[in-house]
């Protein structure tokens, strides 16, 4: 049973949201770790949870059948993804029925990546949509769902410029996007000057800082450098100095984490958003170190 408010209206009422990104699993062992980490955090009572969309589309089904029993099943409220990627506008429509016909009424709403993977030509599927503003007004013309949105602190890898950026983050909220959450990364004053280059463009939706605590010094690299994000040297090297002891990494993975949590709030953003992994205890421990208490239900 989940709240009848929408995370727009959540993240605007002055309360702090917090929420948490899971990803499908490819098997029935990563489901049951997926739903064990579900349960850990579902007492901190969230102010929503997401569920991630396969690169290219590849986990749809399984993507709107877990979104759909997070919604029957936990007092928590779904956020499902979609992408533009590898479907027709008319398969689009078909998932924003099946999420609505699951009792899914938010969707993040993604280009995605190009079937090349980041970094290569991007190219719109034949009778598909060419970017995420399309992709929000189609969401919006199926009825009452809540929309929303990417945002990227150093620029999405493909923007001509920081201002540029910022234009496309006002087209997707003219074309009905409620909020946005961002790409993870490192320096808060990265967050920060995006909240300001899209206020002066006129955007205003509520952006919500998205948060990756360090587990794996590779793994996070690795993603980094897919997304076009930077891993700071100065974050970096604290990170190596301890990277034969993998249990030091997670430990120092939750200080860095909690101080920049911290600092976001600190500055007016108005919540979190953590990148899981499908695992609950690096996001518990922050929760615990920033004393954030009940959440919005």
């Amino acid at each position: 049973m989940t709240s009848s408010a929408s995370v727009a209206e959540l993240v605007s009422d002055g309360e702090r949201s917090v929420s948490f990104e899971f990803f499908p699993p490819k098997t029935d062992v990563g489901e049951a770790n997926l739903w064990r980490a579900i349960r850990d955090l579902e007492p901190l009572a969230p102010t929503f949870v997401s569920v991630t969309y396969g690169a290219g589309g590849s986990t749809r089904d399984r993507t709107v059948r877990l979104t759909g029993r997070i919604a029957t099943e936990t007092s928590l409220l779904p956020v499902g993804h979609l992408t533009c990627v590898g479907a027709t506008d008319v398969e689009l429509l078909e998932v924003v029925r099946a999420y609505r016909e699951a009792g899914v009424n938010h969707v993040l709403a993604l280009r995605g990546d190009p079937d090349g993977g980041p970094g290569a030509p991007w190219s719109s599927h034949p009778g598909g949509l060419e970017h995420a503003d399309d992709l929000v007004r189609l969401i919006r013309s199926e009825g009452d769902f809540t929309v929303g949105v990417a945002a990227f602190p150093e620029g999405h890898p493909e923007a001509t410029s920081l201002a540029d950026d910022a234009k496309v983050l006002l087209a997707k909220q003219e074309a009905g996007a409620d909020f946005a959450i961002t790409q993870f990364f490192f320096h808060p004053d990265d967050y920060f000057r995006l909240v300001e280059r899209a206020a002066a463009m006129g955007a205003d939706l509520p952006i919500i800082p998205g948060i990756m605590p360090v587990t794996n010094v590779s793994q996070i690299q690795r993603f980094a450098q897919l997304a076009g994000a930077a891993f700071p040297a100065e974050v970096a090297d604290r990170f190596h100095s301890v990277g034969d002891d993998p249990q030091a990494v997670i430990e120092l993975g939750v200080e860095v984490a909690a101080q920049m949590c911290q600092a976001l709030l600190d500055g007016g953003a108005p919540g979190l958003h953590f990148y899981t992994l499908n695992r609950s205890t690096s996001t518990l421990r922050v929760h615990e170190l920033l004393g954030l208490g009940d959440l919005p239900a």
